[in-house]
């Protein structure tokens, strides 16, 4: 796997490819020094990849807030001091970084609460309806923002969809065929009736997800599921927003979101030369 500076020089090398040429024209040689702030209340995520981006143009940084910390609006989250070019041309890609996980984060961190008021025990969970090629920080952020990243690739576990069903022949021959799977890998499955989850409960599923439903619905697909084995994850999946999330609560063990990375928006960082 491509590690996290091998990412993010990728990420500054799209930005400055042969070279900033406004900074480097009407920029000084020198040293400088910035103060990078949050314009409006949110959960702070990303700051120590932004940092990596700094360094790669020789400026230092001093993190003034934590990744996944609350911070106000107008409150300074980081400082900068090193070359004023080098401040100035990777200020845009480290900016992005700041505001699309910070998004994130503050997504998942108040969908989390406004469950936990009903459910102290719900876990949020984001899925792979990621931005191509920035996956890793996009499930970082829900991470940063008290959630679950749940898978980060297809190898990471078997989740036997509707499609995989399908092409199996029934959820009784998906599941006779996880058996396969190497021992210490989690087997989750997506069911459409009370009858196939009680089926996957019986085969040895440990999630089990209850897709486009009610939560009265995913309440009774619960009920039989746990009925067959306490210990069996119930996932509510499909359809949920931060608005309606909080009902499904108290149906489930876990909610998995995908607006929490396909439609988030960003929060906004400014960066000051001072």
């Amino acid at each position: 796997m491509t590690s996290e500076k091998e990412l993010i020089a990728a990420f500054l090398a799209e930005d400055v490819r042969t070279g900033d040429i406004t900074t480097e024209l009407t920029t000084p040689d020198s040293r400088g020094r910035a103060t990078i702030h949050c314009e409006e209340s949110a959960v702070v995520a990303g700051l120590r990849y932004a940092g990596m981006v700094f360094e790669l143009m020789g400026v230092d940084y001093e993190l003034i807030a934590e990744d996944g910390s609350r911070v106000e609006e107008g409150q300074e989250v980081m400082r900068l001091e090193g070359p004023l070019r080098g401040i100035m041309s990777c200020e845009r890609t480290a900016l992005n970084i700041i505001m699309r996980m910070s998004g994130i984060a503050t997504a998942t961190a108040a969908v989390l609460e406004s469950c936990r008021a009903r459910n102290p025990k719900i876990r949020i969970a984001g899925t792979r309806k990621t931005t191509p090629g920035f996956r890793y920080f996009e499930k970082a952020a829900i991470a940063m923002g008290g959630g679950e990243p749940h898978r980060f690739a297809l190898d990471d576990m078997m989740l036997i969809k509707d499609n995989h069903i399908k092409a199996a022949g029934g959820v009784a021959e998906a599941m006779e065929a996880s058996l396969d799977a190497p021992y210490s890998m989690k087997v989750e499955i997506e069911v459409d009736t009370v009858e196939d989850a009680m089926t996957a409960a019986k085969m040895g599923a440990d999630i089990i997800m209850v897709d486009n439903r009610t939560p009265e619905e995913t309440a009774r697909f619960r009920d039989a599921i746990k009925a067959i084995n306490e210990d069996i994850i119930v996932e509510a999946s499909g359809g949920i927003t931060a608005e309606n999330a909080p009902e499904y609560s108290s149906s489930a063990d876990m909610i998995s979101m995908g607006s929490l990375t396909h439609s988030v928006r960003a929060v906004q960082f400014s960066l000051d030369i001072i």
